[in-house]
């Protein structure tokens, strides 16, 4: 079994090379003709020695739900920074913080990616690690009492990749959520 080889120039993608120049005049630091087409150059010749394989990403993305999606994460930033804030106020009560294993419904790494960069975003919770091959997230959460806390934490990371796959229409495994079961 052989498998066919794609040309070396199929590898130059206009974003990647636009992307590039736009790197390559910012480290110059001036605008000219001769920068302009000397990244061009650049970012041609680093697509072809560096090719890199084509993504199917399969994004529908839906622009009212995505809007949401912002809203909904810039609400939630401006609610942990102030619990944050009070919590860092109150000197005589001590945090009980918590790492945390939260483990996505879908098998998207996009998605895994966004939902990460996201809940690290929100002040008080921090993600330590990020398993591709299971999906899962650990979260450093600040002030996480009990199991309740626990769980409500590992409910808004779970609602917040729901709100991910509906604006970004990702396909991909998804199921259903239904009750855990201990193991």
């Amino acid at each position: 079994m052989t498998q066919e080889r794609i040309p070396r120039w199929r590898a130059v993608s206009p974003w990647a090379v636009a992307w590039l120049t736009v790197v390559w005049v910012a480290l110059w630091g001036q605008l000219s003709a001769l920068v302009v087409v000397g990244g061009v150059l650049v970012g041609v010749l680093v697509c072809l020695v560096f090719p890199l394989p084509p993504l199917r990403i399969g994004l529908r993305v839906r622009p009212h739900l995505l809007l949401w999606l912002l809203l909904r994460f810039l609400a939630d930033v401006v609610v942990a920074s102030v619990q944050v804030s009070w919590l860092t106020l109150q000197l005589r009560r001590r945090p009980r913080n918590a790492v945390i294993e939260v483990d996505l419904r879908t098998t998207s790494d996009l998605v895994l990616t966004v939902v990460a960069e996201m809940v690290s975003l929100v002040p008080g919770s921090l993600v330590v690690e990020a398993r591709r091959s299971t999906h899962s997230l650990f979260l450093h959460v600040l002030d996480a009492r009990d199991q309740r806390g626990v769980d409500r934490m590992r409910s808004q990371v779970l609602a917040l990749e729901q709100r991910v796959i509906r604006a970004l229409g990702m396909e991909g495994r998804q199921e259903q959520a239904g009750p855990e079961v201990p193991a």
